[in-house]
């Protein structure tokens, strides 16, 4: 079941980007979630748009809050948005702000620089507890379930991404 794209204007879907950061061996960074229960507590970094900020620039700030990281080149973006709603039984944060749920920008950067970057506290509020690289066509099977046709729209967007670079 795929899920509807959105314009921006839509009511009731709080607008967010989603962050694909795919390493030289062509990984995608995954972090896990705060207090949240396994098995699905990872996800990639992802974050509200503040006021008036364009998606790209919403996107490198929440990158470099939730993972410190700043050395990055731009590999491309799905074009529109993509939008999921929350389940009916859910009690985060944005659901009690009256979300039915989010619509997401998904942007694609390369890791230029080395792990040792990776900061999880660079920011004080921290959202992931341990992060990893992993394949990106495994990262379905570790997103909360409402998630996961979002990340199937980012694997057939940036699947060619995940290559290694020689």
């Amino acid at each position: 079941m795929s899920k509807p794209k959105v314009k921006r204007g839509s009511r009731g879907y709080r607008p967010n980007v989603g962050v694909a950061l795919f390493n030289t061996d062509g990984r995608v960074f995954m972090g896990r979630r705060v207090n949240s229960p396994p098995p699905y507590c990872w996800q990639m970094p992802q974050g509200g748009i503040d006021g008036k900020e364009v998606p790209l620039a919403a996107a490198r700030r929440e990158l470099y809050e939730e993972t410190g990281v700043r050395s990055i080149e731009y590999l491309g973006e799905i074009p529109g948005w993509i939008a999921y709603d929350f389940p009916e039984d859910f009690r985060g944060s944005k659901a009690a702000r009256g979300f039915k749920g989010q619509r997401q920008r998904w942007f694609a950067f390369r890791f230029t620089g080395n792990d040792s970057e990776v900061d999880l506290e660079a920011h004080g509020e921290v959202e992931f507890c341990e992060w990893r690289w992993m394949l990106l066509e495994e990262t379905p099977h570790h997103i909360v379930p409402f998630k996961r046709d979002v990340y199937a729209e980012v694997i057939a967007a940036f699947g060619h991404y995940s290559t290694p670079l020689r």
